[in-house]
């Protein structure tokens, strides 16, 4: 079986990231193929997708959230992501059992006692009514019912596992500042979520498996299940491995993948890229050593930006001023420096809406 080494697999994530060449898609087909962005911090889809899209225009995401062609909710591993209005409708079912544990996880000793399907039902019923509410206003309705929890546990149960909700704009749109309000899914959409599949094929599994391996492959069972969250996919791999072609990493681990996805020369050139906090391109593996080392690892779910500098993470990046300010994690070399700085200032320059294109790359260590 061939073995793939990091640099092959390195360069593998970028073309299925769109991050080896920017890409010509549409916004919202760029948005269906990275299977949603990474979104609990509202203004950072719009950095990922300038990484990713020639002439990113972030009018046309914030058209596509109006428009509701694009959508904000809590799905794989609890976290908000953007993610397309017809993956949403599709995948949510398939979410529930996840994104109950993963709050019974945390709130356990809270909600113990409390009868989940009776409260699912109504906060579905108080949501009914089409007006938006923050997780207070929903906890506010309820808590004389439930009074045993803290508001905290039955707000998260509510928002981010029982009641599917979209978060509605202008939370998400472009250079805006707005708290966190809910809609039922099904009115904001217009039309109700697919039902779970009760025939054990488990249609929307093997879908995820094949789009997973899209943006992502190739890639062990483990990385998915790291990706989604979703524990009961082994079923939905089997479906579908006949469709598949394995290889094997350099610690023996098998690899999936879709047999005409790009796994480019691991020569290939890759460009300077800044990512925005908990990038999927990063957080989409249990195994992230593809794209950044295991000193820096925790990088990735601290909340830093990064830079990847051939194809690995180098650096981390913040905002001062309308400055971009770049923290090497290693030494960089003259054109490595200038290569970032260049970067960096059309980032800047992204950022500010063309107000300002500085840059500021700080003394590598060491």
């Amino acid at each position: 079986m061939t073995v793939l080494g990091v640099r092959a697999l390195n360069r593998a994530t970028l073309a299925r990231q769109l991050l080896l060449d920017r890409a010509d898609l549409p916004v919202l087909d760029a948005v269906a193929h990275l299977c949603g962005l990474q979104a609990q911090e509202p203004q950072e889809p719009f950095v990922g997708l300038w990484s990713r899209l020639r002439a990113f225009d972030p009018a046309v995401l914030d058209d596509l959230l109006v428009r509701r062609d694009v959508v904000r909710t809590h799905l794989m591993r609890r976290t908000v992501h953007l993610l397309a209005a017809d993956d949403v409708r599709g995948w949510r079912a398939r979410h529930d059992a996840m994104l109950r544990q993963r709050v019974l996880g945390t709130y356990r000793r809270e909600l113990d006692g409390v009868d989940l399907d009776e409260l699912a039902t109504a906060g579905r019923e108080l949501m009914a009514d089409g007006e938006p509410r923050s997780a207070a206003d929903m906890v506010g309705a309820l808590a004389e019912r439930w009074p045993a929890p803290g508001r905290r546990a039955l707000g998260e149960m509510l928002v981010a596992a029982l009641v599917p909700v979209a978060q509605t704009p202008p939370r998400g749109l472009w250079r805006a500042k707005a708290g966190v309000r809910n809609v039922l899914m099904s009115s904001w959409l217009g039309r109700e979520l697919a039902p779970p599949s009760l025939d054990g094929s488990d249609p929307v599994g093997q879908a995820m498996v094949r789009r997973y391996l899209a943006a992502f492959g190739p890639a062990t069972s483990t990385d998915l299940r790291a990706w989604c969250g979703l524990a009961g996919l082994p079923a939905a791999v089997a479906a579908v491995r006949e469709e598949l072609v394995t290889f094997r990493d350099e610690a023996g681990r098998e690899l999936l993948d879709l047999p005409d996805a790009p796994r480019p020369d691991p020569d290939t050139p890759a460009p300077v890229r800044f990512l925005p906090a908990f990038d999927n391109a990063v957080l989409g593996y249990q195994d992230r050593a593809r794209i950044v080392d295991t000193d820096h690892r925790g990088l990735s779910v601290a909340g830093e930006r990064v830079v990847l500098l051939d194809g690995r993470v180098a650096a981390t990046w913040k905002v001062d001023a309308d400055t971009v300010v770049v923290i090497p994690l290693r030494a960089f070399s003259r054109s490595d420096r200038a290569a970032v700085a260049e970067q960096g200032g059309e980032l800047a320059s992204f950022l500010s809406c063309r107000e300002s294109d500085r840059v500021r790359v700080t003394e590598s260590p060491g």
